[in-house]
């Protein structure tokens, strides 16, 4: 996918964030994360804290996590195996927080409490619609821009059409704006609000320490007289990150894993996302 007009790099940046997001958005993904959020457990005491998976879901999705490099299975004998957290997984979780925050202000109020947990899953599969990254990506930078040309930017080898029913449903999730058919889009102030959480996947995709989100040249926020700094695209293993510390005046809150699981049924939890269209 070649992006024209943005940073150099993008389409690989963008590239980088939709496969990251493809790794902890399938259902259960990131609650297994949470759930390993301490020491290494064995397999029968994972399953404890996972209880509402049926039986034989939990293992594919072991695998598929271990295969992603986020969990690490250890065999310490042949009858005692434990997973835990890698370094990758580990500099994931201080992200969490971050989407709870756009989540409360963002998205549509639901009828019932939510768990935290579920505000995660409502805005991950907002973020991982079809072209959506990379539709995020040239609003963010072009400001305002019509179909036809964002089509020729993000699908340049498909008939430019076929842009409108991601763009439509960008707008029906809030994230996008139009004043109508034939009229510019642009960011909604919802999406443009993203640019911390994108900014910091986008860092951690890469490799890059989480505050490397300030300088990304498309989400990162601007600093008066202050030298450029060049956005490394090339990915490098992550070194664990530390939970940020508790809040002061103004800024995000500081989130306790245990609170992600807040108003969250004890029987099994039924899906996020109803099946009639995202919560905004």
């Amino acid at each position: 996918m070649a992006i024209t007009a943005l940073p150099p790099d993008a389409d690989a940046d963008i590239a980088r964030v939709t496969e990251a997001l493809a790794m902890i958005t399938p259902r259960w993904n990131v609650r297994i994360l949470l759930a390993l959020s301490g020491p290494p457990l064995r397999y029968s005491e994972l399953a404890a804290k996972v209880s509402w998976l049926q039986n034989g879901q939990l293992h594919p999705k072991l695998k598929s996590l271990c295969g992603a490099g986020l969990v690490e299975r250890t065999e310490h004998t042949a009858r005692h195996v434990t997973y835990g957290h890698t370094e990758r997984a580990t500099a994931l979780l201080p992200i969490l927080p971050m989407i709870v925050t756009w989540a409360e202000e963002h998205l549509e109020k639901a009828e019932r409490p939510l768990a935290a947990i579920e505000q995660i899953e409502d805005s991950l599969t907002l973020l991982t619609r079809r072209h959506a990254a990379a539709i995020l990506w040239v609003l963010k930078s072009r400001k305002e821009v019509s179909g036809r040309v964002l089509a020729r930017i993000v699908m340049p080898s498909s008939d430019w059409t076929n842009i409108y029913p991601p763009l439509r449903q960008l707008v029906a999730d809030g994230l996008a704006d139009t004043e109508g058919n034939g009229r510019p889009y642009r960011l909604s102030a919802a999406g443009d609000a993203l640019g911390p959480v994108l900014g910091t996947l986008s860092a951690w995709s890469a490799g890059q320490p989480l505050d490397q989100a300030a300088s990304h040249p498309v989400w990162g926020q601007p600093q008066a007289k202050s030298a450029p700094r060049p956005w490394v695209s090339s990915p490098s293993r992550l070194a664990p990150v530390a939970l940020p510390p508790a809040r002061a005046v103004g800024s995000s809150p500081v989130w306790h894993h245990r609170d992600l699981f807040s108003h969250a049924a004890t029987s099994r939890p039924t899906a996020a996302i109803p099946a009639g269209g995202p919560r905004r």
